[in-house]
């Protein structure tokens, strides 16, 4: 039986996907499909204004050309079939991944030349967006990790980088060990953090930098901004895991238990600075989901 769902429908955020995909096709002189769902239409669009940005930059005429023509980035020509949906399931070589001012670390943009992801790793994402949406974050992966970008394959027990930023909302980009339990947990993470990019910039919601907290995650002292991003985040994860650990077995099931141990160290020192914390979140109902999940995953 499915686990309830944790409830990601804001609808702060759901405006803010209609009325910033209406705005960036605008640019491009043509309408959102109505066909098109207000999450997917958002990712895409920002893919297409990035890629158009980057091209109109270097003078690449002929690739300006092709977004111009391809305001969805071509994303219903690429997508697959999943549980939450169709996404976008793409492998680029991170060596060719550019880098920018946009972003501290690598990112991939939807672009003429991108063709979706082998059939081995298709599979192994459908099944871990099933596996997320059968534990309750099928929304949040429905509306917040539209593109999937798997990275390198890697082994148990190696250390995975994931990630995604604000430039590119609705985008991910993850390792992966070829487990879909594990890729679900990742993809949950980063999409989490689209969410609250999302929540925080529909509500206006500006969070001073002034104050800083020590984040456990990193053993240092972060912005308040980075905090409460990892308060989220982790808990989201944590959850997960929770609900999926009875599924497991075997070396994934030992690996997902060893998470949630460390996890659950972790977020016992944040209990009161996060409380603090979410006194620089000026907007109720989104101060109340950041608490609610905290609660939730405190009490695992």
């Amino acid at each position: 039986m499915p686990a309830p769902a944790l409830g990601f429908a804001f609808s702060p955020i759901q405006t803010l996907h209609q009325d910033r995909a209406r705005q960036i096709h605008s640019l491009f002189q043509t309408d959102v499909p109505s066909d098109e769902r207000p999450a997917d239409a958002y990712c895409l669009a920002h893919h297409t204004l990035e890629g158009a940005e980057s091209a109109a930059r270097t003078g690449d005429t002929s690739t300006f050309h092709w977004y111009q023509a391809h305001p969805d980035a071509n994303g219903p020509a690429l997508s697959t079939p999943t549980a939450v949906g169709p996404r976008i399931v793409v492998s680029p070589d991170p060596s060719r991944m550019p880098r920018s001012s946009i972003s501290d670390t690598s990112y991939y943009v939807l672009g003429p030349r991108t063709t979706a992801a082998p059939p081995d790793e298709l599979d192994l994402a459908s099944a871990a967006y099933a596996t997320a949406a059968e534990t309750g974050f099928g929304e949040l992966l429905a509306d917040h990790a539209v593109v999937a970008c798997l990275l390198r394959r890697k082994h148990l027990g190696d250390t995975l980088v994931s990630w995604a930023i604000t430039r590119l909302p609705g985008t991910v980009h993850c390792d992966h060990v070829g487990d879909p339990t594990v890729l679900a947990r990742d993809l949950i993470h980063e999409a989490g953090h689209n969410w609250l990019n999302d929540a925080l910039v529909a509500t206006k919601c500006k969070i001073s930098e002034d104050t800083k907290f020590h984040s456990p995650w990193r053993n240092t002292q972060r912005p308040a901004f980075g905090f409460i991003h990892a308060c989220w985040a982790f808990p989201l994860t944590m959850i997960y895991t929770a609900r999926i650990l009875p599924e497991t077995h075997g070396d994934v099931r030992r690996f997902l238990a060893s998470y949630l141990d460390q996890q659950r160290r972790l977020l016992a020192t944040t209990a009161d600075d996060h409380r603090n914390a979410l006194g620089l979140i000026t907007h109720p109902a989104l101060r109340q989901h950041l608490q609610n999940v905290h609660t939730e995953a405190l009490s695992l």
